[in-house]
This record gives structure tokens, C-alpha cells and sequence, in this order.
């Protein structure tokens, strides 16, 4: 018996696991491209994600978290970001870290609005993602929806310090 696929056979993501592919390149992402993929995700399909992310999550337990993001300098808004990527110890991953699992993905699309809004640092307008970067970007947005969300959820449950794990 012989399958055919209309995909596009892609070197980040060729495996016939689509969603540990699209995660294990995504994991091998520096700090930084990780943040820039993350915004390019979110600002091309921000929309989309909202009802995705926010249907079970009870964004009102981050309040306090997205509050505290809000109030730090931008380098600092910058630095708890890379702090949530590396997964650092600190007690703003940790209050990241004890969210439930739709909640993370909601906290990231309330934080893009935020940097779109201006009220938390954003992406440089000139900032271009990196070539190992752009593969993994787009590898993952031509996967279907689901399996877009799916990675973004793992993506965002990955983050932050849990210290209960």
C-alpha cells in the first residue's frame, strides 16, 4: 500500500510526526529566535488564536503577572521574557510557571497585544528573523490549525519554572 501527501516536503519538519518535529526544531532555537518566532506567529495569526487559547483559559489568574510585565522597564520586560524561554528560576517564572496549560498560551497572545499596543516592549520593526529561525516559522504555520495551536501550546507550556514539576 503506497500513502501520497500534497505537503511540501520541508527540511525542519519532514517527519511523519509533524508536532515533535515542529518542536524539536523549534527547541533548537537560540533565546532570541525563539521570542521572534513566538512574535511572528502571534502577529500573523493573533486573531486565530485568541478563541483557541482563551477557551478554557482563566486569563484572570495572570492578571497579576501581565500587571507586574507591564510595570518592569523594557529591558527588564525583555530579560523576564528570555527568563521564561530558558525556564530561570525567578519568582515571576515561577507565578508563570503554576498556570494551567491554556493559560500560558493566553498570557503569550495577551503579551503580544501588549507589545503591539506598545505598553510592553515589542519586536523591533527592523528585526528579521534568522534563517534557522524563518525554517522553524515557517514550517510551523504550514501545519494545519490545530496542530498550530497544538505546538503553541507546547511551545508556552515548555516556559517558565514550575516548581512543583
Amino acid at each position: 500500500m503506497t500513502f501520497t501527501t500534497d505537503r511540501i516536503s520541508n527540511p525542519v519538519i519532514s517527519s511523519l510526526e509533524p508536532i515533535p518535529a515542529a518542536m524539536a526544531a523549534f527547541k533548537r532555537l537560540s533565546t532570541d529566535d525563539k521570542l521572534g518566532v513566538l512574535w511572528f506567529i502571534y502577529d500573523g495569526m493573533g486573531g486565530w488564536v485568541t478563541p483557541a487559547a482563551t477557551g478554557a483559559a482563566r486569563l484572570q489568574f495572570a492578571e497579576g503577572l501581565l500587571e507586574q510585565v507591564k510595570a518592569l522597564s523594557a529591558s527588564d520586560q525583555l530579560t523576564f521574557m528570555r527568563d521564561l524561554v530558558v525556564q530561570k528560576n525567578t519568582p515571576m517564572t515561577r507565578a508563570y510557571g503554576v498556570l494551567t496549560n491554556n493559560t500560558k498560551l493566553a498570557f503569550w497572545y495577551q503579551l503580544a497585544e501588549l507589545m503591539q499596543a506598545g505598553t510592553v516592549v515589542g519586536v523591533p520593526e527592523y528585526y528579521r528573523l534568522s534563517s534557522a529561525a524563518a525554517e522553524v516559522y515557517q514550517s510551523i504555520v504550514a501545519l494545519e490549525f490545530g496542530q498550530q495551536i497544538t505546538v503553541l501550546r507546547k511551545v508556552a507550556v515548555n516556559m517558565g519554572y514550575d516548581p512543583f514539576a
